[in-house]
């Protein structure tokens, strides 16, 4: 893959190995040929993951590799402010470090945020559901932690995370949309890269308009693709039951009201409709769902492709593939640390090497 010979590559891994960041294993026996040594990430060199929203702060300790080693949900009250968010997740990363593999060594900090981010400031221009504006998160964070860090969109960290680790592994040309408590956000994958814009603001598919004169949106516009389809409208449908945002899967399983089951068939279709729109734009290979949207696309397969290939702009949908996120509950958290990893992993034994 590399080009380059075998000396020259022993050479390479013998200083990571050194580093501490690759670990070596023997290889397995009875292979034909000269054995070559199994190389793998050392997964005790790890990241803190935080991703804000308003009514939880996820925190996790995840290592090299996407291996989660331990992540908590801490419940708030109301919206938090940055201040707020900082001392929530130290008190967290106490814990979860306590509990962490011997040898832990914390490189960096990812944040993924809901909303507008300008990743190369650490800056969060606009996050209209945590009423965070122009808030200096990443220098916020540094002085807490004394670590770089690192902050994006929620959506594009999933979308790092799911073509390393997850459904999108080796697909080049992809959009992810991501249901959370505060909306839906999205990330596009075009040509092996995240499409960022010029500002930096690509990807906000939530903010689409599929209902003119709809429901006002926190964005101060009506109508939007996440006003129409949300947790809070699924909930309302639910009456007195009630959904367990950690396991939505369960909650919606077996047999449901009228009621709910109608509002999950329109917040289907509606998606449905936009996902056409956004197959126009794109043309990509896969769709790739995550959080409450991939719980409706399990409920709803059928509905939701067939309403896709109906609405989409023939023949650009005939090869499309619309998938739930394959990391789940770790999604975030994964992706959060691959944007604290990016740095090292672009230059391993460089300045960054002094905080290993």
């Amino acid at each position: 893959m590399t080009g380059l010979n075998r000396s020259t590559i022993g050479a390479l891994v013998a200083e990571l190995v050194a580093a501490g960041l690759v670990e070596e294993t023997a290889p397995a026996t009875g292979t034909v040929g000269r054995p070559s040594p199994i190389v793998r990430p050392d997964s005790r060199v790890a990241a803190i993951a935080v991703n804000p929203d308003v009514d939880a702060i996820l925190v996790g300790l995840v290592g090299l590799g996407g291996v989660v080693h331990g992540r908590q949900r801490i419940v708030l009250d109301g919206v938090p402010s940055v201040a707020a968010t900082v001392e929530r997740v130290r008190i967290a990363v106490e814990s979860l470090t306590a509990d962490a593999p011997a040898g832990l060594r914390v490189v960096g900090v990812g944040l993924a945020v809901p909303g507008l981010v300008r990743p190369h400031e650490g800056v969060v221009t606009r996050a209209p559901h945590l009423l965070w504006t122009d808030e200096p998160v990443a220098e916020v964070y540094e002085e807490v932690f004394g670590v770089p860090v690192a902050v994006d969109n929620d959506a594009n960290t999933a979308l790092a995370a799911e073509t390393l680790f997850g459904a999108g592994r080796d697909r080049s040309e992809l959009i992810y949309l991501n249901g959370s408590t505060s909306g839906i956000g999205g990330g596009v994958l075009v040509a092996g890269a995240v499409l960022r814009g010029a500002d930096g603001f690509a990807g906000e598919l939530g903010h689409t308009l599929v209902t003119p004169g709809g429901e006002l949106c926190h964005c101060g516009r009506s109508g939007c693709l996440e006003t129409e389809v949300n947790l809070q409208r699924l909930e309302v449908a639910a009456g007195a039951t009630i959904l367990d945002h950690e396991d939505l899967d369960t909650a919606l399983s077996g047999s449901l009201s009228a009621a709910l089951s109608d509002e999950i068939d329109r917040q289907v279709d509606v998606l449905a409709r936009a996902i056409a729109s956004f197959v126009s734009v794109f043309n990509p290979e896969s769709v790739i769902l995550g959080g409450f949207l991939g719980t409706l696309h399990a409920l709803r397969t059928d509905r939701l492709e067939a309403a896709v290939a109906a609405y989409a702009f023939s023949p650009l949908a005939d090869r499309l593939r619309i998938e739930r996120a394959a990391l789940r509950d770790e999604l975030i958290m994964v992706g959060a640390a691959e944007i604290a990893f990016a740095s090292l992993l672009l230059d391993p034994l460089g300045d960054r090497q002094a905080h290993v």
